[in-house]
């Protein structure tokens, strides 16, 4: 305990306040809450600091489906009045999502152990519990969230993205750009579909014909805002194959210590033997990719954007790592692959996916495009 005292030592003494002592701040009203678009704007930033230094943050969320009209202006200005004499200085509050949920932004919160969790948690709920002057407080909600998760690893169809309210579908940041990129999709997919078909059912029936098993392989993976989505691509592996030597590739690449250009580039195994002869050929061509031109018209993918990686390799990545997942939708190709696939190491090829994202626009989706043809018949296009 004696290591976490310079951490709860200013949570005490802010909560410790006699009862009898004459409160002499004036009780803020809501339009002096930080307000939602500068609340996130922060979140963003500090977040972005995090996954430099690596020292936790965490965000309390007090919510209430009361907090609308005259009445839900009494509960706000309440809440707001008890948590602004009792948080540190160094916090922010504001509307996480307004007139629904206020935030505590917290930072410099040791290791965030569940210790400190506790006593902030249980002296925040004390305190609206006994502070709170409105007939609706028994309706407000309290939780938090630490940043890195802990506890982030996809749960049901969705990972939790409390700390991406940036990046979340109600927030567009750009509608008509998106608009515009969707629609480009559709009409590409579908364009490419009937110019691959007959491809598409040569490969169907040499599938079939060459190897025991289903034409399409389907997996799970994972997309924008960490939501899960089946992924296709033509069964390019004999059944049953054991998927351990990928799990552990994939492991030694992510953390550096796996050369990709010994593989012949990243997530290429060399003379994996769970490879059928067909299948490297299609790997080569980067034709088992074609079904995955369905994904993009059910919206799980676009033409352009990082590779959709699988769970057991997300529970690998390093905080800044995430972002890729978080910030965009997965592609067909992507910038990593037209760029030299073979001559980049992960970490690189992280950075090239958070460049796209920075700098993406539908000029730089169609520049990609064209290039793709080019780096796949070169054997860098394919994944």
């Amino acid at each position: 305990m004696s290591s976490l005292r310079p951490v709860l030592l200013p949570w005490i003494r802010q909560f410790s306040t006699p009862r009898n002592q004459t409160a002499t701040i004036q009780i803020p009203s809501r339009r002096e809450v930080i307000q939602e678009a500068i609340f996130v704007q922060m979140l963003r930033f500090e977040r972005r600091r995090t996954e430099r230094s690596g020292k936790q943050l965490m965000l309390v969320l007090i919510s209430s489906e009361h907090f609308r009209g005259k009445a839900g202006c009494i509960l706000a200005n309440s809440v707001v009045a008890t948590l602004a004499t009792r948080i540190r200085e160094t916090d922010v509050l504001g509307w996480y999502e307004r007139d629904k949920t206020i935030g505590i932004l917290m930072t410099e919160i040791g290791n965030g152990d569940d210790v400190t969790v506790e006593i902030i948690m249980n002296k925040i709920s004390c305190a609206l519990e006994n502070n709170v002057t409105s007939d609706k407080a028994r309706f407000l909600t309290v939780t938090y969230r630490l940043f890195p998760h802990t506890e982030e690893i996809l749960s049901g169809k969705r990972a939790r993205d409390t700390f991406y309210p940036d990046l979340s579908t109600r927030r567009p940041r750009n509608m008509q750009t998106e608009t515009a990129k969707r629609l480009m999709d559709i009409f590409g997919s579908l364009l490419a579909l009937i110019v691959f078909l007959p491809a598409i059912v040569v490969i169907t029936l040499l599938v079939k014909l060459t190897s025991e098993g289903p034409v399409l392989f389907s997996q799970e993976r994972i997309g924008r805002h960490g939501r899960l989505f089946r992924f296709f691509k033509f069964r390019t592996m004999h059944v049953n194959n054991d998927s351990q030597i990928h799990r552990e590739y994939v492991t030694k690449l992510i953390a550096g210590e796996e050369d990709p250009k010994a593989n012949g580039g990243i997530y290429k195994l060399a003379n994996d033997p769970r490879i059928t002869p067909l299948g490297r050929f299609l790997r080569k061509s980067s034709l088992d990719e074609l079904p995955q031109l369905f994904n993009v018209l059910m919206s799980d993918m676009s033409l352009v954007g990082p590779r959709p990686p699988l769970p057991y390799e997300y529970e690998r990545y390093q905080v800044w790592h995430k972002r890729r997942v978080m910030e965009l939708k997965p592609g067909l190709t992507g910038l990593w692959q037209v760029k030299g696939r073979s001559r980049t190491t992960f970490d690189e090829m992280v950075r090239m996916d958070l460049r796209y994202a920075s700098t993406k626009s539908l000029w730089t989706d169609c520049t990609i495009l064209l290039q793709t043809p080019a780096a796949v018949l070169s054997g860098r296009g394919a994944r």
